[in-house]
């Protein structure tokens, strides 16, 4: 008989392209060839609406065992945001003593705001109790429970109730909900700690000093569904025959300053030696805010018409500063695809160091128009960057390599 896993995610579904619910699936999929798995999640599959769309229960997925759990609204009516407008002071402080250096020393703040930052993870989205009373009443069904992304409730609560037989993948970026005082609370009780990078290990540690224990590089690899053809795709979506694409959810969040540096691009080169810059995903805000000369909008993209119109693409731009690893990135590399990236992002920086060269960064308008133009120039550099970047794919992220870290940290629990 095999050993049971469960795996703790806010949301789970085929239909679901977050990057941490697709960072548990490929890894459950993957580690069902050696245990039994169960996804524990909730009934949420629009985090904005907040609404129980799943029916609660179990399913199978691509035959895995799914158990969903319903959340409630607060009954007092006072929302997540309500608290966290309140910590906000406080999270500001502990960034200043992070940057200095001193955050992971001190623990005489740890209890600062802790009641308000408890009642916002009470108010989380993905918070439900009736997942929590599971993972209690069920811990010991399990081997190990391995929860991802430490931004969402889940996290917090099985590191609570389960502990001592969590692996904690937690997606962490250095942002505010890094921060939180709850995590302090939570991180000593996590048996181990599997990052992605090591600039996320290396923030972690810089904010939880010796309340992190046993800890280590796991990372993930990508998917490559087959590609939907193309003219069909380009068809569809009324792309252009050269683009420049950005891929990801649409909004301020992970934009950032690209639109206005696209912008200052085709003010300098001329629209008409500027390739369109295709938005592929869906946007949470008003289009409006959006509506730049010179971009496409394709809106939700099938995985395999989002490979086709990646592999066709000039250059991919990932402009976020909170990026945990950016599996965006790693299947540009794979595909041979340029990529342009926000060198302010040390998750990001890290993978332009060490993949030397396959990733180009920028800082600034001036390093954003450059080095974009060196890319949609420079045929014998794009050359370069296409060698190195499978290289480097290669040599960190196949998936033979990632699973054994895996099955190695569960089998030590």
């Amino acid at each position: 008989m095999r050993e049971k896993i469960a795996f703790v995610v806010g949301r789970y579904g085929k239909e679901i392209n977050g990057g941490a619910e697709l960072h548990c699936r490929m890894l459950a999929q993957r580690a069902a060839e050696r245990y039994d798995i169960e996804i524990l999640t909730t009934c949420i599959k629009d985090m904005v609406s907040k609404e129980n769309s799943y029916p609660e229960g179990e399913e199978t997925v691509d035959g895995i065992l799914v158990r969903r759990f319903p959340v409630r609204q607060p009954e007092d009516g006072i929302s997540e945001k309500h608290y966290i407008r309140r910590l906000k002071p406080i999270w500001g402080i502990r960034r200043f003593l992070y940057t200095l250096g001193i955050l992971k020393y001190i623990s005489m703040l740890d209890g600062w705001g802790l009641g308000y930052d408890i009642k916002a993870q009470e108010r989380n989205v993905f918070h439900s109790e009736a997942l929590d009373r599971y993972i209690l009443d069920h811990k010991d069904d399990y081997k190990a429970i391995i929860a991802i992304t430490s931004i969402f409730a889940p996290f917090y609560y099985t590191a609570m109730l389960a502990g001592e037989k969590m692996i904690g993948i937690p997606t962490m970026h250095d942002e505010n909900a890094s921060f939180r005082n709850s995590l302090r609370l939570a991180v000593p009780r996590i048996r181990y700690m599997g990052f992605n990078t090591y600039a996320e290990q290396k923030l972690a540690r810089r904010i939880f000093g010796k309340r992190l224990h046993s800890n280590g590089i796991i990372s993930v690899g990508i998917e490559t569904p087959e590609p939907a053809d193309w003219e069909s795709v380009r068809r569809k979506f009324n792309l252009p025959d050269e683009y420049i694409v950005y891929i990801g959810r649409i909004e301020r969040y992970k934009t950032g300053k690209m639109l206005k540096y696209y912008s200052a691009y085709r003010k300098k080169y001329g629209q008409e030696n500027t390739p369109p810059l295709v938005m592929v995903g869906n946007m949470t805000k008003r289009k409006k805010r959006y509506e730049v000369p010179g971009c496409v909008y394709t809106g939700f993209v099938s995985d395999s018409e989002k490979r086709s119109i990646l592999q066709h693409a000039k250059v991919l731009i990932n402009p976020s500063r909170y990026e945990s690893l950016s599996l965006i990135l790693l299947e540009a590399l794979y595909d041979r695809v340029p990529v342009l990236v926000n060198g302010r992002c040390n998750v990001l920086k890290e993978h332009s160091i060490r993949s030397k060269g396959a990733v180009m960064q920028f800082t600034s308008r001036r390093s954003f128009t450059g080095n974009l133009h060196r890319i949609l120039t420079d045929s014998t550099l794009v050359g370069q960057i296409r060698k190195a970047g499978k290289e480097y794919m290669d040599a960190n992220y196949n998936w033979d390599t990632i699973m054994e870290r895996l099955f190695a940290v569960i089998e030590k629990i």
